[in-house]
This record gives structure tokens, C-alpha cells and sequence, in this order.
């Protein structure tokens, strides 16, 4: 059966994505400031793998408030009126809002790879990865530039959860099954690589996607962990 929805609740919804894609980076993002600041700043001179330990533990911790106020089940989250539908690609139907996560993904990674290796600001970002000492005697306030790419770093995150949120359950689970793969796409894509990251990242991304049009689950045993070609 087809439900029509009314031009109000259309907008209402997308209003809703909207307000969502504005205040989960900022709210996230003044979240990652303040870690810095409390916890990772007294790291910086160890191991950066205590620093990686420090931040896991911190997100298990967040994961088990979250468990514990909203349960472990998912959230539906919908998708906005506007963004309904698919384009018909003879081989495919490809849904209106999967072609926008693409091409907002595409474009916060241009601009992302844009600021980092065409700007000043990048530039100095960098030589603190390779020197820091050395670009705080040129004046230069270190502990703020670090405090500002961590915290941009965890709003691009939470940009990504919420681009997210109505293909996928919105869950306090919903970031565990992506650790390995970040972890993947460091590797591969190399460190300090925005290149690396992103190209590693996308192929990464369509070989899992391919596996699961390739493969599938019996639909008749849900019991069953085999596999079975289509």
C-alpha cells in the first residue's frame, strides 16, 4: 500500500536532517574538545598507542551509558520526503538519499583534502605532526591547533553517523562494527594520508558492498550462519 505523505511532514522531516546534520558535528565536536583537553594532552609525550587504548575505552565506556538509557535495539530513523525514490540505472536502482550520502560524502572529503594540503592552516597542522616544538617558537599556539583538528575530527564523525542514520539503525552499537574497518583504512590508506584514507575508504567500501549483492543469507532459515550465492 502507498502512503502519500503531506508537503508539511515532507519538510518537517527534511527540517529535522537538517537541524541534525548542524548540531550532532557541533555538539560531538565541543564533546572531543573537552576530552582532549581533560584526558589525550597528557599523552602526547608517550606512545601514540596509549592515546588509541584511552579514546577505545572512553567510546566503550559511551556505548555502555547509551545501552543502558535507550537499550541496545535500534532506532528508526527516516528518510526525509524529498529524498524518497530511487533512479533507475537498467542494472540497478539506486535510492535518491544513497546518491546524496555520495555526493555529500564527496564533497566534505574535497574540502576536508582542500584545507589540509592547499591551505595555510593544513600546512601549519602538518608541521606539528613532524616538529611541534619547532612550530611553537614561531608563535604559533600548538595546544589550541591541536585542540581544533580533534575536535573537527570527531564533528566529521558525527557528520558521518547521522549522514548514516536512515540507511542504517540508529544504535549505540552502530559504531563497533566500523572500528576494524577505520582501522583497515588507516592501514592501508597509510598514516596522515587524507589521500590514502579516502581511496582505501572507498574500496573498501565497495568490495563490502558487492559481497553483499553477491552474497546472501537463506531467507528461509534465519538460524542458518552459511552463505550461499544468489
Amino acid at each position: 500500500m502507498l502512503v502519500r505523505l503531506r508537503p508539511t511532514s515532507a519538510f518537517k522531516c527534511w527540517d529535522q536532517l537538517l537541524v541534525a546534520l548542524l548540531l550532532a558535528p557541533l555538539a560531538v565536536g565541543l564533546l572531543g574538545v573537552v576530552i582532549e583537553r581533560l584526558f589525550l594532552r597528557h599523552l602526547y609525550q608517550v606512545e601514540p598507542v596509549y592515546g588509541l587504548l584511552l579514546t577505545f575505552g572512553i567510546a566503550l565506556i559511551a556505548e555502555g551509558i547509551m545501552r543502558s538509557l535507550f537499550g541496545s535495539s535500534g532506532k528508526s530513523y527516516p528518510v526525509p520526503a524529498l529524498l524518497q525514490g530511487g533512479f533507475n540505472l537498467v542494472f540497478m536502482v539506486l535510492p535518491i538519499y544513497s546518491a546524496w550520502v555520495v555526493l555529500a560524502s564527496v564533497t566534505v572529503c574535497g574540502l576536508t583534502w582542500f584545507l589540509i594540503e592547499r591551505t595555510p592552516l593544513g600546512r601549519e597542522v602538518a608541521r606539528r605532526t613532524e616538529n611541534a616544538r619547532l612550530v611553537q617558537a614561531f608563535g604559533i599556539n600548538v595546544p589550541l591547533m591541536v585542540m581544533c583538528t580533534y575536535g573537527a575530527g570527531v564533528a566529521l564523525a558525527a557528520l558521518a553517523g547521522v549522514l548514516a542514520a536512515p540507511v542504517i539503525q540508529v544504535s549505540p552499537l552502530m559504531g563497533s562494527s566500523l572500528v576494524i574497518v577505520v582501522f583497515a583504512v588507516v592501514v592501508i590508506g597509510g598514516m596522515g594520508s587524507i589521500v590514502g584514507a579516502i581511496v582505501s575508504g572507498l574500496v573498501l567500501g565497495l568490495i563490502e558492498g558487492l559481497t553483499k549483492v553477491v552474497y546472501r543469507r537463506p531467507p528461509t532459515s534465519s538460524s542458518s550462519s552459511s552463505w550461499q550465492w544468489c
